[in-house]
């Protein structure tokens, strides 16, 4: 338990500090938040076509696809039809994001993955070591920009700079209330996990196809696209080094 607290300690500290840049600078070269969610786009998609969806079908069998497509519908749900519209980039769509209204539903549905993100870690670790550091990794590798987005979010609709940070600060606690949920839920019933991976497959495939994809395809910069093979690749060099820590 005291791993899996500080595991999400470590991905709070990084939604913080996504905070805490747009409130610090003005500005934050978009550069390199295209580079961080192109990496994350393309780990979050080898990580949920290579490892969560067949594990879930492995555990579940023909059951899982229900699960996964629940996972997808759920973020779609929250992000489209309960907020309207969100995004991921550092850029905030001015004629959308100005009032009060807009910001708050933007927060709920960032905290709403966050919280998922944090039952992914817990889920994925008490089922298999190995597949919960990645799912680590991969949400590690969105927290930052995730913070990005919040704090942009809430400049833009004119609130304080004070407001922004307690928004990151907030989600980043979010992340640590689905970790604990996640690691009480197993220990009641280890079913539980398989559908908690089933649902974070269809989570992974909708931030990473859905959210983060449309945001790079936006990018004017030709190299931001093939950084998301870099995340692909850094999915498979990430899971050659944990099994080589574990063996």
């Amino acid at each position: 338990m005291l791993q899996l607290i500080f595991l999400g300690l470590i991905a709070a500290i990084a939604e913080i500090l996504g905070g805490t840049f747009i409130i610090l600078r003005e500005k934050w070269p978009k550069k390199i938040q295209e580079y961080l969610l192109a990496l994350s786009a393309g780990f979050l998609l080898a990580l949920a076509f290579f490892e969560l969806i067949p594990e879930s079908i492995s555990i579940m069998g023909s059951s899982a696809p229900i699960y996964i497509v629940i996972g997808f519908g759920l973020i779609h749900f929250v992000e489209h039809t309960i907020v309207g519209h969100l995004h991921f980039g550092e850029e905030v769509h001015s004629d959308v994001m100005l009032s009060p209204i807009a910001s708050l539903s933007a927060f709920l549905g960032l905290a709403m993955h966050a919280f998922f993100d944090g039952f992914a870690i817990s889920a994925g670790i008490s089922y298999d070591y190995t597949l919960g550091m990645l799912i680590f990794i991969a949400i590690l590798l969105h927290k930052f920009p995730e913070g990005l987005t919040i704090a942009s979010i809430m400049i833009a609709a004119k609130q304080t700079r004070k407001t922004a940070f307690l928004a990151s600060v907030s989600i980043g606690i979010a992340t640590l209330i689905g970790i604990i949920t996640a690691f009480y839920i197993s220990q009641i019933n280890p079913y539980t996990t398989g559908i908690a991976l089933g649902i974070t497959a269809g989570t992974s495939t909708y931030v990473g196809a859905s959210d983060l994809i449309p945001e790079i395809n936006r990018s004017e910069n030709r190299i931001t696209p093939l950084v998301v093979f870099g995340g692909m690749i850094l999915f498979y060099v990430s899971k050659q080094f944990i099994h080589l820590i574990l063996e």
